[in-house]
């Protein structure tokens, strides 16, 4: 009876029209955000925290705001990678294994509706598994330690040759490159350099996001170059945009299944979405064997990360507010803005300040359900891009074309 009266509670708060006018324009910019290659939730929910201040938000309604924006850019980090095999963000990583194919048949309506609800789902389910899981959750997630977290990561790199099961050696090699790329930057626990040749700017080393967006975008750009263009999924001609029903239907069960490895990886403090987006895929391939497809464009490959990276999402601010440990690196960013504010989260923080925990879970519920009604109709828009002719279309006017380019290109400066 608790939870009902908690939850009326916040209901109260997160429909009153400020509230929810906060909750919508969240869901639209973390959209945006989360579409826009190297941008990522954490970054985007860093450069819009200074509104909160220029705009005097109490705490209720700066978190409502800057967790929509998490969760809206969640949603939007598949539109890239559907769209042009390029992640939004780490956790989209895994969507492009199957919704860039699903794009190149002619199906990236489809892709982006079917990721859609999978991302609701995932995201609901996660709301309500912080709403009624949480403090139980956050002491199972206390208990993990250093040997935990070595299993639980050798289990990750060990899934690895799966991924490439034609060629296991090639996924190894590009495990050990990650990592090497990875040990680059000051050791944590000594302080002393790694990999750094002695030069000041990588001793911060190298960001996780810029790396992935960098090497995902220059290898479709040297393909399209190869192949002028042809079996690139820019300029192929779009059947028109509607419910994939049947593809739905056939994968609820897995969106369940993949929304509850993702929220399981998501209340473990630091392993973030990524995470819950890899097993959630690796998995549901392992479920579905040899003849399931996986990586050639179907349905399941598509719904599994996306469900299981906004579940993890939603999960990683179960020890955020319950220990007051970030399970991510976005949710770190909050954790900055909510001690800010003068607001220290903990076990206590659901009996000091119920409204803000509470106006916080009624506003993610709403926000779910806005942002499936918003991406769900503007799936027309995103599918515009692929309408893009490519180079070739532009060969007999390149000298205009150059110029253009040229232009805008200045105008970074």
């Amino acid at each position: 009876m608790d939870i009902f009266a908690n939850l009326a509670l916040g209901f109260s708060i997160a429909l009153s029209p400020y509230t929810l006018m906060l909750a919508v324009i969240g869901c639209f910019l973390g959209t945006i955000i989360g579409a826009l290659p190297g941008l990522g939730p954490s970054n985007g929910v860093a450069i819009l925290i200074p509104i909160t201040f220029t705009l005097g938000l109490d705490a209720t309604s700066a978190l409502v705001l800057m967790t929509s924006v998490y969760y809206g850019a969640m949603y939007g980090g598949r539109i890239s990678s559907i769209l042009l095999n390029i992640p939004g963000d780490e956790p989209a990583l895994m969507t492009t294994l199957d919704g860039y194919p699903m794009a190149k048949k002619g199906r990236a309506g489809d892709a982006l509706v079917l990721s859609g609800v999978a991302s609701f789902v995932g995201a609901l389910f996660a709301t309500i598994g912080l709403m009624l899981l949480a403090p139980m959750l956050a002491r199972v997630a206390y208990l993990f330690g250093p040997a935990e977290y070595f299993a639980l990561y050798l289990l990750a790199f060990c899934t690895l040759g799966g991924m490439a099961s034609n060629n296991q050696a090639k996924a190894a090699i590009a495990a050990c490159i990650g990592l090497g790329i990875a040990m680059i930057g000051v050791d944590n626990n000594s302080g002393l350099p790694r990999l750094t040749g002695g030069n000041m700017h990588l001793m911060d080393g190298v960001d996780f996001l810029v790396a992935i967006v960098g090497l995902f975008a220059i290898a479709e750009v040297f393909f399209f170059i190869e192949n002028h263009g042809k079996g690139s999924s820019i300029g192929v001609k779009l059947k028109k945009v509607t419910i994939p029903w049947r593809d739905i239907a056939a994968t609820k069960w897995t969106m369940l299944r993949a929304s509850i490895v993702g929220f399981i990886a998501g209340i473990l403090p630091g392993a973030g979405a990524s995470l819950g987006s890899f097993l959630a895929y690796m998995s549901e391939k392992s479920i579905a064997g040899k003849d399931g497809g996986f990586g050639t464009g179907v349905a399941k490959g598509v719904a599994a990360p996306e469900a299981g990276n906004n579940a993890a999402a939603g999960g990683a601010l179960v020890p955020m507010l319950t220990l007051g440990v970030p399970g991510s690196g976005t949710t770190a960013v909050l954790l900055a803005l909510l001690m800010t504010l003068n607001i220290t989260p903990g076990p206590t923080l659901f009996n000091d300040r119920p409204e803000v925990v509470w106006g916080l879970i009624a506003s993610l519920l709403i926000a779910n359900f806005v942002l499936l009604l918003m991406n769900v109709p503007m799936v027309r828009i995103f599918v515009r891009v692929l309408s893009v002719p490519p180079l070739g279309a532009f060969a007999g006017h390149y000298h205009d074309f150059l110029c253009g380019y040229l232009f805008a290109f200045l105008q970074l400066f």
